[in-house]
């Protein structure tokens, strides 16, 4: 199989991933808590995933875009297109400020440091990774999502082999959990479009890279099946294992504690490794919306728009971002309906009659 696939794979899964899919704890509200058919769920999100990678790495090598507005502009127009393109932005650094924070926390919570130093470690660890030149970034983004899937395979053949609930207990609890819509399709929906929003900036970047239509293809769509695949295990393992979970910020992080501490330390380095993902690649995205990679004026504006955020972040920028976030997760839906629709276009058009076709 092309490693450029499975590296394009990887890196898509990463910066979705981040730390809120590491750590259970959006699985568990947009997924968990409707029991049994979280599993449906879980199958629908990652056709989401999947049919959205492919369509999206597809448009961006076509176009050889060099950034996510190329692709806005032909999906939305010119002046639909540039708006959607500031919000996005907008929203993507605002994500990366959250990664920055999110860091602070967690180095404060596991270590007792000030936030600023998590951050600040976190912050110093992005710039050094986009002064490096895109294949390298790429390498960087790709590496830390293999490191939780194992931990993630593990840690879910443990739980079902340690369940000391019945199922109706755990149904019962399941109906308990905090949902963020009426019906599990929506939340499905929902999960999709917020995180596709996040990882479709990165991920136009990088299939615009290269002219190979097929292996971009690939990539976009076994992707897309392994965040199917990834959010299936950790409902499964949430899901049985729910009456242990009382309470836990960190379901992940709890469950791989009661396999051992060392897997708990693991794990708390999974998800800081996937916390660095996602903020490379919100921040690699927001600097090559201004400047062209590679350059000098690419690795000031990202030395710039880390400190910044990082200075944000210390301020409580996170209160905001999470009040901002559900705006996102209706961008991603308005994204996602202008895809179907530039597909179900194309599929009418005769075929070679337009670049932009599937």
């Amino acid at each position: 199989m092309n490693r450029y696939a499975i590296q394009l794979a990887f890196a898509y899964m990463g910066v979705i991933i981040g730390g809120g899919f590491a750590s259970g704890q959006e699985i568990l509200q947009f997924f968990t808590g409707y029991g049994l058919a979280s599993i449906a769920g879980t199958v629908l999100a990652g056709v989401l995933f999947a049919f959205l990678g492919r369509q999206i790495a597809r448009m961006s090598t076509q176009l050889q875009a060099a950034s996510h507005k190329e692709v806005l502009r032909i999906l939305f127009g010119r002046k639909a297109g540039t708006v959607m393109d500031v919000l996005l932005t907008f929203f993507l650094y605002g994500v990366g400020v959250a990664m920055l924070a999110g860091t602070g926390s967690l180095f404060q919570q596991q270590f007792g440091f000030s936030p600023l130093i998590g951050g600040a470690f976190m912050a110093a660890l992005v710039i050094l990774t986009l002064c490096m030149n895109v294949k390298r970034i790429i390498d960087l983004v790709s590496a830390a999502t293999p490191i939780l899937m194992c931990m993630v395979i593990v840690i879910t053949m443990y739980s079902l082999f340690t369940i000391n609930a019945s199922t109706d207990e755990l149904l019962l609890l399941s109906r308990q959990q905090e949902t963020v819509a009426p019906h599990w399709s929506i939340a499905a929906m929902l999960y999709a479009s917020f995180n596709i929003a996040v990882g479709f900036p990165m991920l136009a970047v990088i299939s615009g890279r290269t002219g190979d239509i097929k292996t971009t293809s690939l990539g976009g769509v076994l992707g897309g099946i392994g965040l199917g695949i990834l959010i299936l295990l950790i409902n499964i393992a949430l899901l049985f294992n729910l009456n242990q979970l009382q309470g836990a910020e960190l379901p992940t992080l709890a469950l791989a504690a009661r396999l051992s501490p060392i897997a708990g330390i693991l794990m708390t380095i999974a998800i800081t490794c996937m916390i660095y993902s996602t903020a490379v690649g919100m921040f690699f995205a927001f600097s090559a919306r201004f400047t062209r990679p590679e350059t000098n004026a690419f690795r000031g504006f990202s030395i710039v728009s880390c400190g910044i955020a990082l200075v944000l972040g210390q301020f409580g920028f996170t209160k905001l971002v999470g009040t901002v976030y559900p705006l996102l997760g209706y961008l991603g839906l308005l994204l996602i309906a202008a895809i179907g629709v530039n597909w179900y276009r194309i599929r009418k058009e005769p075929r070679g009659q337009t670049p932009y076709g599937v």
